[in-house]
């Protein structure tokens, strides 16, 4: 014999009060709360769809906190123009893991929509892959002409190891009265 879902919700709340785990005056709630579960559940029985442990919270739409000049932090709901793995961090997860919390797919960028749109321009402005040596060398395969920054690029790249200075760099360029210093004391 089947019982309708309000037949178990009825059962539910009642067992729970009996057991002195709900108050009696919190009846009303808890058979409200229950029905609604055990609706959720039952649909999504019916679509085939995974159910969401009871105890849980409620799902969260991703796609309001994202905006176009802030990022709301799920987990706080604090705001940033980008949540940085430091930030995510100090919930205990990392970007996969929050992306797997909150269902947001790992193509969605977890930076406000001008900052992504900033990047984006940049990137297509700087073209970085055509600097790449196998992007070149690819091009000159092709019998397409790279770049003149391209080409005295990869002319450089062809100079003998001798022509490249002994000493290793930093990355940076010091400023002219630094390497004006370094040079007098050396000499």
């Amino acid at each position: 014999m089947t019982q309708s879902i309000l037949e178990m919700a009825k059962e539910l709340s009642l067992a729970l009060i009996e057991t002195g785990n709900v108050p009696a005056e919190d009846m009303q709630d808890t058979l409200q709360t229950t029905h609604t579960t055990l609706l959720t559940l039952k649909a999504q029985e019916a679509f085939g769809t995974t159910a969401v442990p009871v105890g849980t919270a409620a799902p969260v739409n991703w796609r309001k906190s994202i905006t176009k000049h802030a990022v709301a932090c799920l987990e706080c709901g604090k705001t940033f123009r980008q949540l940085s793995t430091h930030h995510l961090k100090m919930h205990g997860l990392d970007s996969r893991s929050y992306r797997a919390k909150y269902g947001i797919p790992h193509t969605q960028s977890l930076a406000a929509e001008t900052v992504t749109a900033r990047r984006r321009k940049i990137t297509q402005e700087t073209r970085p892959w055509e600097k790449t040596l196998r992007y070149r060398r690819a091009q000159e395969r092709d019998g397409k002409a790279p770049a003149e920054e391209g080409r005295a690029a990869s002319e450089e790249a062809k100079a003998p190891a001798a022509a490249a200075p002994t000493t290793a760099t930093r990355g940076r360029k010091s400023a002219p009265k630094k390497a004006a210093r370094k040079k007098s004391m050396r000499g």
